[in-house]
């Protein structure tokens, strides 16, 4: 019994969870390479809107105290990979494949070292949680506002200063909520919500780099 509860334990532990964000990683990386290869671009805007339902299905799921499974993650994080396949041309025309190899590495840096800290806190960053919330709303709204209104190189410095903030504290509150573990069938969600938290931290430093250079051509 003793056995069965240790093994138990490590299919939920942190490491267990880092190790399914890290594969989401790769499955990521292959539909980004198989996005290139075999989706056409006019065929784009529905794994972008495959990827959205996805993230309302499994909100829906969580708030119904259901979970998703490995299917789940790994077919979202491979039609995320799809969608951001013209994402990231676009930052390389704008920005050189080099920044924008760069900025990736900074971002798993940053990731790394954020997940570390909180790892090796006493806190538990649950005073976050409200402000996190709020600032991701904000920057949702604020994509849906971009999509009407052009934002300017200004406009867009401090969009994505906030946004780099509030990931990083994304990583911070979810790693810290994780730290001792969790039952089993949560570690797919667990393992979503940082690829979520990488991804989007990434954008976030690409768009930020973007801005600066428009800042400079301006």
């Amino acid at each position: 019994m003793q056995q069965q509860t240790l093994t138990y334990s490590d299919r939920g532990s942190l490491g267990h969870i880092l190790r399914m964000f890290s594969l989401s990683l790769l499955v990521s990386f292959v539909g980004t390479l198989l996005g290139a290869v075999f989706v056409p671009p006019a065929l784009v805007p529905a794994f972008i809107v495959a990827e959205l339902v996805m993230l309302v299905a499994a909100f829906v799921l969580r708030m119904r105290g259901r979970h998703i499974g490995y299917g789940f993650l790994y077919s979202f994080t491979a039609i995320s990979g799809v969608a951001l396949y013209p994402v990231i041309m676009h930052y390389g025309g704008v920005l050189g494949a080099n920044i924008v190899s760069g900025a990736f590495f900074a971002t798993a840096v940053i990731f790394g070292a954020l997940a570390w800290y909180a790892y090796r806190s006493q806190s538990s960053f649950s005073f976050l949680g409200g402000f996190l919330f709020a600032g991701t709303i904000g920057l949702i709204l604020m994509s849906v506002i971009a999509i009407f209104v052009p934002m300017g190189p200004a406009v867009n410095l401090v969009w994505s200063t906030l946004g780099i903030l509030i990931f990083s504290g994304w990583v911070l509150y979810d790693v810290a909520q994780y730290r001792d573990g969790v039952e089993p069938e949560e570690v797919p969600l667990a393992a979503l919500n940082m690829y979520l938290n990488f991804i989007n931290l990434f954008l976030y430093i690409l768009r930020f780099l973007a801005a600066i250079a428009g800042w400079n051509r301006d």
